[in-house]
């Protein structure tokens, strides 16, 4: 009876070890992990700290099949899945895959607006958790990722950084941006999530 017991205690064990996310580890994700009407509803608002609201709203993305291919909506766009999760080949990834508490990098992004302005964005990265985390849409397990760095610009705007962003593997996508940029407060947050059963 004992080394029965041994023996199921090793296989919970061997069972819990093959799912690298009970780890804390996760790998990007591939396009077998989407299926077609899968769909995220984010809330938002950006707050200065007077309190004039200059953004609020929501954000839908969903995964549609154009032309035999898997595309994510975008606002009016759809972009091909395969683009999405196509690795990033940057010594300064918005995520450095992959994702594990503890591990630190360098973000940087170079940026053109819709109005022709240029910045740059330079932080420093660092997974401090993975616990369970609840939004509107839920609890998941998430990773908590810090970006603390600086943000400028080419009409002379320059300021201090702090992104918190919350990853869960579970849907893909992040649940929850906290977002302080000088003296403006921008917080998203999902508030659904589905797929087909």
């Amino acid at each position: 009876m004992k080394s029965q017991i041994v023996i199921f205690f090793a296989l919970v064990m061997l069972s819990a070890c093959s799912d690298p996310t009970k780890l804390g580890i996760t790998q990007q994700p591939t396009l077998a992990d989407y299926q077609v009407g899968e769909k995220w509803v984010w809330k938002y608002k950006g707050v200065t700290t007077e309190g004039e609201v200059r953004s609020v709203g929501t954000d839908t993305k969903e995964i549609v099949k154009v032309d035999g291919i898997l595309g994510m909506t975008i606002g009016s766009d759809t972009i091909p899945v395969s683009d999405i999760i196509k690795p990033e080949k940057s010594e300064t990834p918005k995520y450095d895959w992959p994702l594990e508490v503890g591990k630190k990098w360098k973000y940087e992004n170079n940026w053109t607006s819709q109005d022709g302005t240029t910045g740059n964005q330079s932080q420093d990265a660092e997974i401090l958790s993975y616990q369970e985390e609840t939004v509107e849409a839920g609890t998941f397990m998430a990773y908590t990722i810090k970006y603390t760095g600086k943000i400028t610009n080419s009409r002379g705007y320059s300021a201090n950084e702090t992104e918190v962003w919350l990853y869960a593997p579970a849907v893909k996508n992040f649940i929850k941006l906290t977002q302080h940029q000088g003296d403006f407060l921008y917080v998203e947050e999902l508030i659904e999530y589905s797929k087909p059963k």
